[in-house]
């Protein structure tokens, strides 16, 4: 089998780092993350692992990767929850990267679009090609031209993980004020943070991108009320990512551990967020 080699420094190696922080996320934590979808991705991968590895060793590095696999745990109980009352619907993945929770979710009847910029799309045919009822569709997120193409006849959810924080506030609200107009009947589900999670995000991985104000970021400390506020079509509701969805009492998840899980759903409002767009 041939692999597939990823260059330093290359948009295919940003495209790794969530993929296999899954893949450690299941080593370490078995009890509460399995992923057979990130391993056999990586088999296919020409890659030096072995800072990844190295890290993975360091508490906060390891409860960094518990925090990517409840995100994405999340979202496919979302993407699970809205199938059982559509089961014939779309699944859309915004900027999906090498993220398959739509697969993991696969009922066998839904339909499943994933979205990304054009190179993005270029690296995931070649990693994730397209199934049976699954299209990988290139293109940018603010041309909206892109919501023509979907086919929401018998409802659609779509989930963006990890991809809002980079955007602008206005950026988002104009997003979701669009969507809720083009996809009455339809939910989307995000992962948000308070504006002390932003400014961390900030000082460990958005300044390494060359964003400066952070004020013009996307976070929220009560989503809520303050996004409910964005349009009378849509209806808000959020739950804590780490806490709100699994207890996290299994013993492979030690008690500093659900500390610092208790700690990002209280006070960094970590949340996952869920907006029904209003017929």
């Amino acid at each position: 089998m041939e692999l597939f080699k990823i260059r330093k420094n290359s948009v295919e190696e940003t495209l790794l780092i969530p993929l296999y922080a899954r893949k450690l996320c299941a080593e370490r934590f078995p009890s509460v993350f399995q992923d057979k979808h990130a391993c056999q991705i990586l088999k296919r991968i020409d890659y030096d692992f072995s800072t990844y590895e190295a890290n993975a060793t360091n508490f906060f590095y390891a409860f960094g990767i518990l925090e990517g696999g409840m995100r994405q745990k999340d979202m496919t109980f979302e993407i699970t929850k809205y199938l059982k009352a559509h089961p014939r619907a779309t699944v859309v993945n915004l900027g999906c990267g090498l993220d398959y929770c739509g697969r993991i979710a696969d009922n066998g009847q839904c339909r499943i679009y994933n979205i990304d910029l054009p190179d993005v799309i270029e690296i995931r045919n070649k990693l994730l090609p397209p199934q049976e009822r699954e299209i990988n569709l290139a293109c940018d997120l603010s041309d909206y031209s892109w919501m023509d193409r979907i086919d929401t006849t018998d409802g659609a959810v779509f989930v963006a993980a990890g991809v809002l924080c980079y955007f602008q506030k206005k950026v988002v609200r104009d997003l979701v004020c669009a969507m809720s107009r083009h996809f009455p009947g339809c939910r989307l589900v995000f992962d948000i943070c308070g504006r002390l999670g932003t400014k961390m995000m900030q000082k460990y991985t958005i300044k390494d991108n060359g964003i400066s104000d952070v004020e013009t970021f996307f976070y929220s400390d009560n989503p809520d009320s303050e996004l409910g506020n964005w349009s009378d079509s849509i209806s808000v509701s959020s739950r804590g990512y780490m806490l709100g969805y699994y207890p996290l009492t299994t013993a492979d998840v030690g008690w500093l551990y659900r500390m610092l899980a208790f700690i990002g759903d209280r006070w960094i409002h970590m949340r996952i967020v869920g907006i029904d767009f209003m017929k």
